[in-house]
């Protein structure tokens, strides 16, 4: 470790505790990042593309997650290597920012270490490996946009965004109804999406989960479907026309903030406050149907009392709904959120065309529909599946698929998928490298190889010869100069994926490619670890 000696000789410490902490310095720290962010992009190889292998991952209180998802796998696993958490960052970035392709971006940036790896072991210097990568990252980048395609779409002509979504899902279990799912994604999309500003809140989509029935019975709500059931067994189970009064107030006697203490000491007293109590329940319910109201919900609970009484007066009511669903409640029904009883009136009600409880199977599981709302701006995706595990992993495919979706309406750019832009990148950042002096040309060639290991990596999982597969894909796109050629993963007997129908987004693809660059060249910049040691 670091020991300095003054003039006399006399040694003094520069690290505290030095003993207890290990050093890693020189090429020894780089190669030992490489290997850590290489080991992280090997496990995530393998679930890459329509063939990809999923990964079971157990928390440590026994939860088990199955996924094919890239940002999942790396959030749940847990790692402890500081260079391996920059890997679970950048598929985090690439989820926040795209919501799509977090497999692909830590592949490709496991591909740059590995050729990063070997310019060093030749004596380049990181840094000059680092900028060559820059400009080849800037080259790839401008291809991509060389080889986009626009596509238009509009409310009726769907099947443009359709396809894109189908290729994000066709890599996840949920593969066998791509299409339904895709169109749901879609139709959920498009009818919170404000086409004017290109933008869209994916808050307003609600993505429900119930086990049961099968994957095909996944439906699009326009309207809200809250998992409660209404608070009194005999009270009517379909309400047409409703005005609903959406209540943060609860059905009960106002209590006292300070300590009290009533004394009763004859029948007479409890008798009147018995009255009185009634009397605000009275109270509470009259101004409520007095406004108009036909339904009520209510974040907290009622006193039996109320609920007896509610039922009486022919109200209905739920209780127990959470606030982030009266939000969405409100936003869909036009209505607004009373915090008062005093407060409530008739402009106050939001309207919905159709209340309805709705039971599932043989169970008491019970969820009430709100549909055909005054503002059908939210809007509710509801998921059937065989076991808990499948609609978590469904719930997010189609987090991704809505993700694709929204990235298309702000920038209806697409590339080509099935590798078939990797593979045009990294012909042209080959054909630029001449063009660049220097020891950067080394670096600007190894890019291109590592944007190979993408379809290469498809190939693998696909059961093709890997390098055979690439290489012929690879002389085909030369020779008649169409950037269209990928890997077939799903055999159909055609590398041109136009004819397959296989789309992504742009931004996504340019995104993948800046990130991993990125982040590699954050890594090649360190040359010195200090980390205490693990005795």
């Amino acid at each position: 470790m670091a020991l300095a000696f003054d003039e006399f000789g006399r040694p003094f410490i520069i690290l505290k505790e030095q003993e207890q902490k290990t050093r890693l310095r020189g090429l020894d720290a780089q190669k030992a990042n490489i290997s850590a962010g290489r080991a992280v992009a090997r496990i995530l190889r393998t679930s890459l593309g329509p063939k990809g292998m999923d990964k079971m991952l157990q928390s440590p209180d026994g939860d088990v997650t199955i996924t094919n998802d890239g940002a999942t796998i790396l959030e749940q696993m847990d790692v402890d290597n500081q260079i391996a958490k920059l890997m679970v960052e950048l598929s985090r970035s690439q989820d926040y920012e795209i919501g799509d392709g977090t497999t692909g971006v830590v592949v490709m940036a496991g591909a740059l270490l590995e050729q990063a790896e070997k310019l060093l072991e030749r004596g380049i210097h990181p840094i000059r490996v680092a900028e060559g990568y820059e400009m080849a990252s800037r080259i790839a980048v401008e291809n991509l946009e060389r080889i986009a395609n626009k596509f238009d779409f509009g409310v009726t002509n769907l099947e443009p965004l359709i396809q894109t979504c189908m290729t994000t899902l066709s890599s996840k279990i949920v593969n066998r109804c791509k299409h339904s799912l895709a169109e749901i994604a879609v139709k959920a999309v498009l009818a919170v999406a404000d086409l004017e500003r290109k933008d869209v809140n994916l808050d307003l989509i609600k993505v429900e989960g119930k086990v049961g029935g099968k994957l095909e019975d996944t439906e699009l709500i326009y309207g809200i479907v809250v998992d409660k059931d209404m608070s009194h067994p005999q009270m009517p189970k379909q309400i047409e026309d409703a005005k609903i009064a959406i209540l943060t107030c609860p059905f009960e006697p106002p209590k006292p903030k300070t300590k009290h203490k009533v004394d009763i000491d004859t029948v007479e007293k409890f008798q009147t406050l018995r009255k009185q109590e009634q009397q605000y329940f009275d109270d509470m319910v009259q101004k409520c149907k007095d406004v108009g109201a036909t339904l009520v919900i209510c974040q907290w609970g009622f006193d039996d009392e109320a609920n007896h009484l509610l039922m009486h007066r022919n109200l209905p009511a739920v209780r127990w709904v959470g606030g982030v669903e009266l939000e969405l409640i409100a936003i869909a029904t036009g209505g607004r959120i009373v915090p008062r009883f005093q407060e409530l009136t008739t402009e106050k009600l939001g309207k919905a065309g159709l209340v309805r409880e709705k039971s599932f199977g043989t169970t008491k599981d019970r969820m009430l529909y709100i549909e055909h709302c005054a503002n059908s701006r939210a809007v509710t995706i509801f998921i059937r599946g065989g076991n808990k595990m499948m609609i978590e992993e469904t719930k997010r495919s189609l987090h991704d698929a809505l993700c694709v979706a929204r990235n298309l309406i702000r920038n209806n750019s697409i590339v080509y998928g099935g590798g078939s832009a990797e593979i045009s990148c990294s012909v042209a950042v080959e054909a630029a490298a001449d063009r660049y002096p220097g020891v950067e040309q080394y670096a600007i060639r190894a890019f291109a190889d590592a944007l190979d290991s993408i379809p290469m990596a498809l190939a693998e999982n696909s059961g093709l010869q890997p390098i055979e597969t690439l290489s012929a894909v690879k002389s085909q796109q030369i020779k008649e100069n169409n950037p269209h050629y990928g890997i077939d993963c799903n055999d159909v007997g055609t590398n041109d994926m136009c004819e397959q129908n296989v789309f992504e987004a742009l931004i996504g693809k340019q995104q993948q490619i800046l990130l991993a660059t990125q982040v590699v060249k954050m890594i090649l910049k360190i040359d010195d670890v200090i980390s205490p040691s693990d005795f």
